[in-house]
């Protein structure tokens, strides 16, 4: 039986665990957006069948643009593509959580398994970049949902994005800690040889249940090395992301994560403190107090420590390290580590130099 009640109550209903198998979140809130929730009771007759396992639905969306552009000075890029909304990797500190609200989904276990796929999107940016304003920069995909989560095995929208970037000779930085991307390595090296991509692998934990538990339908951490050298192997420059760092769990690997990555081929990392946004510190504490109620307090007086005694901190410039003398010993160990491996090179921008629009069929070509 369900009833409905308005949001403004705070209500906590978690999910029993054999229904949300392989997933990462305890509860599915409704957004913040919503008047009401719909939310079930039990009204005392008796069920004959038990609720079933929560699978992984997909909708899908025709949008009108592709490319989404910001001012962000705490981001190294102007422009990206999200092919997917929802990320069925289900990782429980994903910062994106928030923006299923937008959709009038919950950022909690509808996150992960009501996910929206975009298969229109290569033939859309085809469109904008053929624009005759349109001036290149390197295009961001994976910064919001993981652009090689499994439901691209079927769909290959990535696959045919980078072709289209490949057509147009275009720059692209990809962020993923899906092995998925190994498949598209003959794209991703034709783009390598005319410095045209470069990839970042996340690896949060090298503790396999550890990484289970919290990225539970992402790669284990031991396959994501190995991405990290076919990789490298075949010319693709790779940057190892220790992203994100979480306090009294996660940081104590630092050191063996870099040093793991630079043996399988890593030639840059980069580090980022836990962020907590909105939906996403009540999301990551009931999941703390289900898997680490002993470090649970612990975890959060770090974070809270580095955000003025918040769980987030919004602030330009801060919101990605965190301040205080944690956030100044977690960096100051990074920068130790990364210069003795060799992994704080700066590294040369991709090529923009080489952009152009390819001839469709019917266009006269070029004598030179």
């Amino acid at each position: 039986m369900f009833y409905i009640r308005s949001c403004m109550m705070h209500e906590r209903k978690d999910i029993p665990a054999e229904r949300r198998k392989a997933r990462a979140a305890v509860t599915n809130q409704t957004g913040r957006f919503e008047p009401y929730a719909r939310v079930s009771v039990d009204d005392g007759w008796p069920m004959e069948e038990a609720a079933p396992v929560l699978r992984t639905e997909l909708s899908i969306e025709e949008p009108r643009t592709v490319i989404t552009r910001n001012k962000s000075p705490d981001l190294p890029f102007d422009r990206s593509i999200n092919p997917y909304r929802g990320c069925e990797h289900g990782c429980i500190y994903c910062f994106a959580r928030p923006t299923h609200a937008y959709l009038g989904l919950s950022p909690g276990l509808d996150f992960e398994t009501r996910l929206i796929a975009r298969p229109s999107a290569p033939d859309v940016l085809a469109r904008e970049l053929s624009a005759k304003r349109y001036r290149p920069r390197t295009i961001a995909i994976g910064t919001n949902t993981d652009p090689y989560q499994p439901i691209e095995i079927d769909q290959r929208i990535m696959r045919r994005l980078m072709q289209v970037l490949l057509d147009f000779k275009h720059p692209v930085g990809i962020v993923t800690k899906g092995t998925l991307i190994e498949r598209d390595v003959d794209i991703l090296a034709q783009l390598a040889e005319q410095r045209l991509v470069r990839v970042g692998i996340s690896i949060t934990s090298l503790d396999r249940n550890l990484s289970r538990k919290m990225e539970p339908r992402a790669p284990t951490p031991e396959r994501r090395l190995a991405t990290i050298r076919k990789l490298t192997e075949a010319g693709v420059e790779v940057r190892v992301m220790t992203s994100p760092i979480v306090p009294a769990l996660t940081d104590h690997e630092l050191e063996a994560i870099l040093t793991r990555a630079k043996e399988a081929g890593a030639i840059a990392a980069s580090w980022i403190m836990l962020r907590l946004p909105l939906e996403v510190s009540p999301l990551f504490q009931e999941w703390l107090g289900e898997h680490f109620p002993d470090r649970a307090n612990r975890v959060m007086t770090r974070l809270r420590e580095m955000h003025g005694g918040r769980d987030y901190d919004p602030e330009w410039g801060k919101r990605m390290r965190g301040d205080g003398h944690y956030a100044k010993l977690i960096g100051a160990r990074f920068n130790r580590c990364a210069k003795s491996l060799g992994l704080d090179a700066e590294l040369p921008p991709l090529r923009t130099d080489l952009f152009r629009v390819p001839p469709r069929p019917g266009d006269q070509l070029s004598l030179f």
